[in-house]
């Protein structure tokens, strides 16, 4: 562990403790007291990831464009991510890593966070939420292309399955009142899902070889480079003159977070719990941005919307059992 500065004791002593409880495969705290401590991690970044539909769907077009709404998110996380390592002991990147990270952060990072973004310009966020929970399909189907992996057929009905929950949410959109087009949200949204399956595939090997601050503030700097482009005419954005307090707390939220904390919590998360308990949580981001959409006035929820809901989840339920039960086998 890096020497502590005296000026900076308690700040350091954060991100040293959730980096640190990332990359040590030991912990003192007895077993029950770590699960419930990894699951309170996941859920608190589920929570956040929720509430972000909402808030994001609140600001756009009134206080801010999409395209900024992303700039401050990818170039935000990234100040936040390097001001992070300053606090902690970085580990080097290895030569053979580094193309990984520009395409992690190029491609996979800007193009989730960028269309995420756009669909909410377009969709309602209830049908954004729902099709959220689509990433663990495109990275079995990344699997199947281009790692020519077999998957068995109980995977392959459970990715069936979830694509049509998807279809009812895309084919029962429609067009939105205010000129909002639905059905282009929708698919925003499914791309955006794509990209963030890239993203997960293409740093599975060095998540697990580096501490979080030392990988993320790289694939944020890559992110945050085309991100620079979107930051064009942002100086006439209504919430650069308004004294209103609501739209400045809700893009607070946005870069903090569910852009920068969210991340510390989910890996120590992983080392609690395990990769697929916390993966189950991603079917809760629907039920919390529901909740917040519907206090916040945003939209209602539509039985259509609960049915999609129930067979995406029920798709990547069995999915999920698939592959635990293909893991169990040893094939």
């Amino acid at each position: 562990m890096a020497k502590t500065l005296p000026s900076t004791t308690h700040f350091r002593a954060f991100f040293v403790y959730i980096c640190m409880n990332t990359s040590s495969p030991k912990s003192p705290r007895p077993a029950a007291r770590r699960f419930l401590a990894g699951n309170a991690c996941i859920l608190v970044a589920t929570i956040f990831w929720g509430v972000n539909v909402s808030f994001t769907k609140a600001l756009i077009p009134e206080w801010m464009t999409s395209e900024s709404i992303s700039a401050v998110r990818l170039i935000g996380g990234c100040i936040l991510f390097w001001l992070a390592s300053a606090f902690v002991r970085n580990t080097p990147i290895a030569r053979h890593d580094w193309h990984r990270l520009v395409l992690g952060g190029f491609v996979g990072l800007f193009g989730f966070i960028y269309l995420f973004v756009m669909s909410l310009r377009y969709a309602n966020p209830i049908d954004v939420s729902i099709i959220m929970t689509l990433p663990p399909v495109f990275v079995i189907l990344i699997g199947v292309l281009f790692r020519h992996r077999r998957p068995s057929w109980l995977e392959g009905a459970g990715v069936a399955i979830s694509f049509v929950g998807a279809v009812i949410v895309i084919a029962g959109g429609g067009t939105g009142k205010a000129g909002q087009d639905n059905l282009l949200g929708d698919c925003l949204a499914v791309a955006s899902c794509i990209c963030y399956a890239f993203y997960l595939v293409i740093l599975e090997g060095p998540t697990r070889r580096y501490r979080p601050v030392s990988l993320l503030r790289w694939v944020f700097f890559f992110a945050a480079i085309p991100a620079i482009l979107l930051t064009i005419g942002f100086d006439r954005l209504p919430i650069l003159h308004t004294s209103e307090a609501a739209p400045w707390l809700e893009i607070s939220f946005i870069l903090l977070c569910p852009t920068f904390i969210a991340y510390f919590l989910v890996q120590p998360a992983i080392r609690s719990i395990g990769s697929e308990l916390v993966s189950l949580y991603q079917y809760l981001l629907p039920v919390f941005a529901t909740i917040s959409a519907v206090i916040m006035g945003l939209d209602r929820l539509r039985w259509l919307q609960v049915a999609a809901m129930l067979i995406i989840v029920a798709g990547m339920i069995l999915t999920n059992l698939a592959k635990k039960k293909h893991s169990g086998t040893g094939s």
